[in-house]
């Protein structure tokens, strides 16, 4: 389930990338990492749900905001697309 999971969000992102703006590729390219760390921690456990797969990207995008990685701005647009990402992956 976790891999099909992130399977349908890793297909957003790739079908974003022909009309996406220089912001968006970049938000898609940075989440993507995360996203892919996450369901590698998440695959060590018992919970695969989508929804933990959204709070482990979410801990990891905190982690990342608290060590300063992502200006105000760009936390705000990788947060806002990772939001996104997860409702249209839900509703597939």
């Amino acid at each position: 389930m976790i891999a099909e999971f992130e399977s349908r969000i890793l297909a957003l992102i790739d079908d974003m990338v022909e009309h996406a703006s220089d912001d968006e590729l970049f938000a898609s390219g940075y989440l993507r990492g995360h996203l892919t760390l996450a369901v590698a921690e998440l695959e060590a456990g018992e919970d695969h749900s989508p929804e933990a797969v959204h709070a482990e990207v979410g801990r990891g995008l905190e982690k990342a905001i608290q060590a300063g990685e992502l200006s105000p701005r760009d936390q705000s647009l990788v947060l806002g697309m990772w939001d996104n990402l997860f409702q249209q992956a839900q509703q597939k």
